[in-house]
């Protein structure tokens, strides 16, 4: 009997480390690659002057934006429209590059972390990395609601509720219970993507796409 009761208390003691999420922490490579690091440091100012002409002057005349055939530096214009300040293009590929990346096996880089890092084991349609440290999760969608927990660099189950929305994205907690983080520290590892190959003395992105 006492045996059995210390078996169940060292199971007991062991379940809170067996429930916790997996981690996906902050990798950034581009300073492996001195080019690559000044050419990323270029491309960053450019996207916070939302200069069009130094953007597209990057662009790979065959880049491809997404999964349905429709590639090609004209449609990634008709796409973004790079010339209206207020394109999503610049919010979207600022924070892609903000989140760092690594070089693959040929030498391009890939940006974000989130999506090159991202482990095989786990659907990357059903779970969401946070990208913060010690991000608040709340009883529902907003500012005010209760902090029912903390996550840092933890890769969670998205829950899809009826009260999603842009600011705020539903998580699966590992007791089984969702919260709300601010959809800023939540990124999807099938968000938007940019490769970046070497082409003679500079670099073009050759991929900016979302999706599968």
């Amino acid at each position: 009997m006492r045996s059995e009761l210390a078996a169940c208390a060292f199971v007991a003691l062991l379940a809170p480390a067996a429930l916790a999420e997996p981690t996906l922490r902050p990798v950034d490579e581009a300073d492996r690659n001195p080019s690559f690091l000044a050419f990323r440091t270029s491309l960053r100012e450019t996207i916070a002057r939302k200069d069009a002409d130094a953007l597209l002057a990057v662009v790979d005349s065959s880049i491809k934006n997404g999964f349905g055939g429709d590639d090609g530096i004209a449609a990634f214009e008709k796409q973004w429209q790079p010339r209206s300040r207020s394109s999503r293009l610049w919010d979207e590929l600022g924070s892609t590059l903000a989140l760092g990346g690594t070089f693959d096996s040929a030498g391009n880089f890939v940006a974000p972390y989130v999506f090159s890092r991202w482990p095989e084991s786990i659907d990357a349609f059903e779970h969401v990395a946070i990208t913060g440290t010690g991000v608040r999760v709340r009883a529902k969608p907003s500012p005010t609601g209760a902090v029912v927990g903390r996550l840092s660099y933890a890769i969670v189950p998205r829950a899809r509720t009826p009260a999603d929305s842009e600011e705020w994205t539903a998580v699966r907690r590992s007791n089984g219970r969702t919260g709300y983080v601010a959809t800023r520290y939540a990124r999807s590892p099938v968000g938007y993507r940019a490769f970046f190959e070497p082409r003679g003395d500079t670099w073009k992105m050759t991929l900016f796409a979302a999706g599968d």
